[in-house]
Formats: C-alpha cells, sequence, structure tokens
C-alpha cells in the first residue's frame, strides 16, 4: 500500500473485511495500548504476590477494552477510516463507546489504588498524586453531567459539521488527537455512569440511567441527519479514491446508519451493567444489616416490636 503524508492511502482496493483486519499499526496507538497492558497486568501481579484477589471479570474487560483499541488504530480499518466515513464511522463509534465501556469495567483506577505502594508520611508518591488528581477540582468539573452530557453530543455535531474535523484529518498529529478524544469523551462520559472506579460524582443508580439515556438520541439524530442528507457533508470524505468503487453519497448514508446503530448498544452494556451492580449493592447491604442485627441482638426489629406493643396497650 501506498501512504501519502500523514497515512491517507491513494491506492487502496475496494474494502473487504478480510483487508479492513489486515496487520497495518500505528506506532503511537500501538505504543500506548501495549504500555497499558503492561502497566495493568504489573497491578495485578502485585496483587497476587501479596495475596490479594482481583477479579478476572475486571482483567477480561480491560483487556478487550485495548484490544478493541488495536483493532481500530493497528489495523488496515485505520487505512480505510481515513478515505470511507462508514469506516471512520466504525472507528469513531468503537472507541468512544465500547472501548471506554469496557476499559472502565476493567476499573484500572481501584487496580492502580491497591497495587501502587504508600509513600511514607509527608511524602507524595504516585498513589498520594492520583489520589489528589482524583479529589481535585478540575476531575469534579470534566466528570460533571453538566460537562460531559454537552462534551459528549458536541464531539458529534461540533466536529463532523465545522471544518474542524477536516482540519484535524489532514495531519497525522491531529488524527491521532483526534481519536485520543473520541476516547477521552467516552471515559468521562460513562466514569460517573459504570461507578466501579472511585470519582468526584457518585449519584444515585437511577440517576446514571437518566444521565445514559440523556446522551444517547443525539446519536441517533446525528446518524439519521447523516442518512438523510442529499449531498456528502464532510469535505475530507466527498471524493474517495476510485480504486474504492464507492459512492460518496452512498457511502455517508452507511455512516450515518452506523453512528444510529451505535447509539443502542453502549446502551444495552452500560445498563445490564447497572442492573448487576444494583443488584450486587443491595446483597451487600442486606448481608450488613443482617451482620448488624447478629452483633446487636435486632434491637430494631425488638424496638419495633415494643413500640406496636404501646400503640395496642393505649388501645386498650
Amino acid at each position: 500500500m501506498d501512504h501519502s503524508g500523514h497515512g491517507m492511502t491513494m491506492d487502496l482496493p475496494p474494502f473487504t473485511l478480510g483487508r479492513g483486519l489486515e496487520w497495518s499499526a500505528d506506532p503511537f496507538f500501538l505504543v500506548a495500548c501495549l504500555a497499558g497492558l503492561a502497566l495493568y497486568g504489573w497491578g495485578v501481579v502485585r496483587l497476587v504476590r501479596r495475596g490479594d484477589k482481583w477479579p478476572v471479570g475486571r482483567t477480561v474487560a480491560f483487556v478487550l477494552g485495548v484490544l478493541s483499541i488495536m483493532l481500530m488504530m493497528c489495523t488496515g480499518l485505520n487505512d480505510y477510516g481515513m478515505v470511507m466515513f462508514s469506516v471512520h464511522m466504525v472507528q469513531h463509534m468503537v472507541i468512544s463507546m465500547v472501548s471506554p465501556i469496557l476499559i472502565l469495567l476493567g476499573a484500572p483506577i481501584t487496580l492502580a489504588l491497591r497495587a501502587l505502594p504508600t509513600a511514607g508520611r509527608g511524602r507524595k508518591g504516585p498513589r498520594e498524586l492520583l489520589l489528589m488528581f482524583l479529589h481535585s477540582r478540575y476531575m469534579r468539573i470534566i466528570t460533571h453531567p453538566a460537562f460531559t452530557i454537552p462534551l459528549f453530543i458536541a464531539s458529534l455535531y461540533g466536529l463532523y459539521f465545522t471544518p474542524l474535523f477536516d482540519t484535524l484529518m489532514g495531519s497525522k498529529p491531529g488524527h491521532i488527537a483526534m481519536m485520543v478524544h473520541f476516547l477521552a469523551v467516552g471515559l468521562v462520559f460513562f466514569w460517573p455512569i459504570m461507578g466501579v472506579d472511585p470519582g468526584p460524582h457518585r449519584p444515585g443508580y437511577l440517576m446514571r440511567m437518566l444521565e445514559l439515556f440523556a446522551g444517547m438520541p443525539f446519536h441517533a439524530f446525528f446518524g439519521i441527519a447523516l442518512m438523510m442528507a442529499s449531498e456528502p457533508m464532510v469535505e475530507t470524505f466527498k471524493n474517495p479514491p476510485s480504486s474504492l468503487g464507492i459512492e460518496a453519497l452512498s457511502d455517508q448514508n452507511a455512516a450515518g446508519g452506523i453512528a444510529w446503530a451505535f447509539s443502542e448498544i453502549p446502551s444495552v452494556l452500560v445498563l445490564v451493567a447497572l442492573l448487576f451492580q444494583w443488584y450486587a449493592s443491595d446483597q451487600r447491604q442486606a448481608r450488613r444489616t443482617d451482620r448488624a442485627a447478629d452483633r446487636d441482638g435486632d434491637k430494631e426489629l425488638e424496638a419495633y416490636n415494643a413500640y406496636l406493643a404501646s400503640l395496642n396497650a393505649q388501645g386498650r
């Protein structure tokens, strides 16, 4: 394949799944993903060596999340995504809505807080700096729904329907920055909703569901807008290479369909995760109540029975 400039491939053959899945690594994302996997693995090994347990499911979720990024950015999908709106939209949706959910289910911050050693008295090590960052005003702002929901929406409409998208696609650093932005937006949007890692905002389960559904319809509307358009709306994809054998408007319509369909996938994933968390939380609360009752001889129940007895005596 002949790449020019920042990776724009001008002579790609017609897209097939096999060609899209061929290895074609972006160095930045390859190094970043391998580093993420290595650090997570270090944390798990450190816990296991000292006799602590770490849920296998969390490790699996995190690894799948990182591998989903590599699948989008280190294969031919990244090459085709430079010239095909539909393939680019798959990249965007996965990196902003699937990868963040899986990574957050892996609870990397919780793992870091448990694995990092504490610094001596009066000193600040990596663990203390992480705690300071988690409790900073900056984190309270960027994880607040008043910030995350508008940012989630603006990442669609403010990017694709303005010249900013074409500017970013015009250089390799710009393209990398855009993809990192998609991932970051997904992480800060879903972090307070997923509620696995500690964070500044921890709303109740019902409020988390409302936050989730507040952003999803805008994805559907965005997809419908692309599907209903009568002409190409993004300059970058107006003139696809003739070797692809595609027509710009039909490819844009396909991109809109992908955006519309993906608005449902994360909703279902997160909703299932929230319901499991809600159930587990209720079970933990019930066990705490039972243990408290065992310790104090169920004084609360005795007091209630005494109250009923006093009402009965008054009724006589």
